[in-house]
């Protein structure tokens, strides 16, 4: 008989759980950068109007900051749970509360009507918003990277991260699409209302796919052994706890591994409205389809990404990206300041290339750290964490920069430096392409251990 850890999913079972997990995934990255977007364009003037447009811009953005401050307690809360009970079921509990957080913001009276109420309603929501997100992250690629194998896990785990620039496609692409059809004053006034109200078909969609996808293999089997040790009266600590104990290393390395990751994405395409905006002023149609062309090619470059982790490496391939990065940092502003919109989309689009380096190996990466029993947990903690320090304050910390010194040089030092930070991560990170997740094989991270994995987890040649 076939152990439900041993089990094989089938090409086209694995294809299905991937549909699913990136269908869910871009629902929610869609509801969660809709927020980013309206801050950057509407939010300053509807929610938090001030004289100074870069003022009302900052506090909207601190606002969409405070989103991620809830991500870390979605991640352990789900992690703990999605640890228990299984991944399937608080995927779904996760898209539930993001889609419905997302459509009542939809709702929302704004600050002429309701006063600071308003703002108040809208940041509780948005902290909705990041505890949902929290868990949803460690679920979606958990499943996937779960049930796909060794020798592929790469590429199939990297389709659920694929789900942040669908969802940044989407989200931007309906309020390009508004933008181009409305007048300002017709779009200030409710048609930035659709988006959001959107959100809850788009829920909808994302249920029926999810609940029609099987648990993973080797989370059954997990559950089946701590069963059977409960059962002989072993006492079995939280999943929490257990990584704080072993796992603290590599709970550190996710974050290092995400710093430069996550602050770059937020740079090159939330802050990114606002200084096409309010510092070039220029359309906020320019920079709406930079990014919409440029979330394109970033979606096909992920899974990309992450197939040639599987053949060289995780580091090699993290590395072309943060060390990529460091570097574009520069040239990144100096060709937004051209003011050309092939010029922007080009900028736009080579950053999102780079990120997605950094990106779509990250997934499997990260995944194949932690055991069975404490993987939802350990991923989730070590991925949100990172989101507090890093990608919470980006955009906050680049429009300050901008105000305080009328200049993107210090933006770009902001940008190349937390690049740094994720390449001196990677390079004293060990390898763990190849890692069987039924098992448990080596999972430290730590200075030194930089070569492969030993012999008996090493891949087959692709």
């Amino acid at each position: 008989m076939v152990s439900p850890a041993t089990a094989r999913t089938t090409p086209s079972g694995i294809r299905r759980i991937v549909a699913a997990s990136l269908i869910g995934t871009t629902i929610e990255w869609y509801d969660f950068f809709l927020y980013g977007t309206a801050a950057a364009l509407v939010f300053n003037k509807l929610f938090f109007p001030t004289g100074d447009p870069l003022t009302g811009t900052l506090i909207a953005f601190i606002t969409y900051a405070i989103g991620f401050l809830a991500r870390p307690l979605g991640g352990v809360v789900f992690g703990h749970f999605g640890d228990k009970v299984g991944r399937k079921k608080l995927l779904v509990v996760s898209l539930v509360m993001m889609g419905g957080a997302t459509f009542a913001m939809g709702l929302l009276p704004t600050y002429a009507v309701m006063g600071v109420g308003a703002p108040v309603l809208l940041t509780v929501l948005r902290l909705v918003q990041g505890f949902a997100l929290g868990g949803e992250w460690g679920g979606a690629v958990l499943i996937v990277s779960e049930h796909g194998g060794d020798r592929h896990r790469g590429f199939w785990a990297s389709w659920p991260q694929s789900g942040a620039p669908g969802g940044n496609l989407l989200a931007t692409g309906v309020l390009a699409l508004l933008a181009a059809v409305q007048s300002d004053a017709a779009f200030l006034a409710w048609g930035w209302r659709i988006p959001f109200l959107l959100s809850g078909v788009l829920v909808v969609v994302g249920l029926w796919i999810r609940l029609s996808v099987s648990e993973s293999p080797v989370f059954l089997a997990a559950q089946t052994k701590a069963r059977a040790e409960a059962a002989r009266g072993v006492r079995e600590k939280a999943p929490v706890v257990q990584v704080l104990r072993r796992n603290r290393a590599q709970v550190l390395t996710a974050m290092g591994t995400r710093f430069g990751e996550n602050i770059s994405y937020y740079v090159l395409t939330s802050f990114l409205l606002v200084y096409v905006t309010a510092h070039l002023g220029l359309p906020k149609s320019t920079a709406l389809n930079a990014v919409l062309i440029g979330s394109a090619v970033h979606f096909v470059a992920i899974p990309a990404w992450g197939a040639l982790s599987d053949r060289i490496g995780r580091r090699p391939v993290t590395l072309i990206g943060s060390v990529g990065m460091a570097l574009w940092a520069f040239g990144f502003f100096a060709l937004v300041d051209s003011q050309s919109f092939p010029v922007i989309t080009a900028a736009v689009t080579a950053g999102l290339l780079l990120h997605g380096a950094m990106y779509g190996p990250q997934a499997a990466f990260i995944s194949e750290m932690f055991d069975t029993e404490v993987r939802y947990s350990g991923a989730s903690m070590g991925s949100q964490l990172a989101s507090i320090i890093a990608g919470a304050p980006a955009p906050v910390i680049a429009v300050e920069l901008l105000k305080d010194y009328h200049s993107s040089v210090p933006v770009s030092v902001y940008l190349s430096a937390a690049a740094l930070v994720t390449t001196l991560t990677v390079v004293l990170a060990r390898e763990t392409r190849g890692r069987d997740l039924a098992g448990t094989g080596p999972t430290a991270s730590a200075p030194g251990r930089t070569g492969r994995l030993p012999a008996e987890t090493t891949p087959d040649p692709a």
